[in-house]
């Protein structure tokens, strides 16, 4: 008998897969069952502040307590996720999508094609990806389409230089020539039989490309760059409870564990992903 091939899942990636599922069922579903609009600020000095597991003053039970305006901590949590999940989710998918396009026609083109566009991609790569966040930033209305675009256009590169990698890789090989000889065109060639099995490497980088936009997004956020109050994000609810870290720290300690836990999630499932294990059920 041969040996038993190493399990394509572990039981850490499994979890993590169960987490995020999780969280995103909590994020769609959490604020649909408030009693009171989450946004809303009403009854402040009978609701401000009321610590984890109280009651404020009309009997209302808050599981992670009440910020300075009497809303509930849980529900903003729960309503935040939307917002950075969806923002990270969009920014990753969509510079992926950039990166696969880029990488893939300069090594299907070569040439002056090939050298043009690597040259950008290594002109942004050479910059700090905070530094090229804060400047486009800086350039558009904060808000959250701007910060989807701005994540697009300054997450592409290193994905670009993956499936370029792969796809000079797969160029010469037999099904692409007999795809030749056969005379398919050679952007059907390109998008049918190449890039499948090219973008293997784009969508691990991508899946944990979503645990780094959510943190993007929350630094932005948090400097008052990001998405504006009064809607909820992670990185602003911080930065709204940062004055009260001695008072009343679990105004900032909620959103921040989810971003923590969040990030931590993505991680182990794009580690999962780049596994042997895991590239041998691909």
């Amino acid at each position: 008998m041969g040996r038993p091939e190493a399990p394509l899942v572990t039981r850490a990636q499994r979890a993590a897969a169960c987490g995020l599922g999780l969280l995103v069922l909590a994020a769609l579903l959490g604020p649909l069952l408030a009693a009171d609009d989450p946004t809303a600020i009403t009854d402040v000095v009978a609701r401000r502040l009321v610590p984890p597991f109280g009651r404020d003053a009309s009997g209302g039970w808050h599981l992670l307590g009440t910020d300075r305006f009497g809303r509930d901590i849980l529900v903003r949590t729960l309503l935040a996720a939307r917002v950075s999940l969806l923002v990270g989710l969009l920014g990753s998918v969509l510079a992926a999508v950039i990166g696969v396009c880029v990488g893939a026609g300069a090594a299907w083109l070569g040439g002056w094609v090939d050298r043009t566009l690597m040259s950008v991609a290594d002109t942004f790569l050479a910059i700090p990806r905070l530094i090229l966040l804060l400047l486009c930033v800086a350039l558009w209305a904060p808000g959250f389409s701007t910060v989807i675009a701005v994540l697009a256009a300054t997450g592409w590169m290193g994905i670009a230089r993956l499936v370029r990698a792969e796809v000079l890789a797969l160029r010469s090989a037999g099904f692409v020539e007999a795809s030749r000889s056969l005379g398919a065109p050679s952007l059907r060639t390109l998008a049918a039989h190449v890039l499948p099995n090219a973008t293997g490497p784009a969508v691990v980088a991508t899946t944990l490309g979503v645990g780094n936009a959510v943190l993007m997004e929350s630094g932005l956020a948090f400097l008052g760059l990001g998405v504006q109050p009064p809607a909820a994000s992670w990185g602003n609810m911080i930065a709204g409870g940062r004055d009260l870290i001695v008072t009343a720290p679990w105004v900032a300690l909620a959103p921040g564990l989810a971003l923590i836990l969040t990030v931590m999630l993505c991680t182990e499932l794009g580690d999962g992903l780049s596994s042997p294990a895991a590239s041998r059920g691909r």
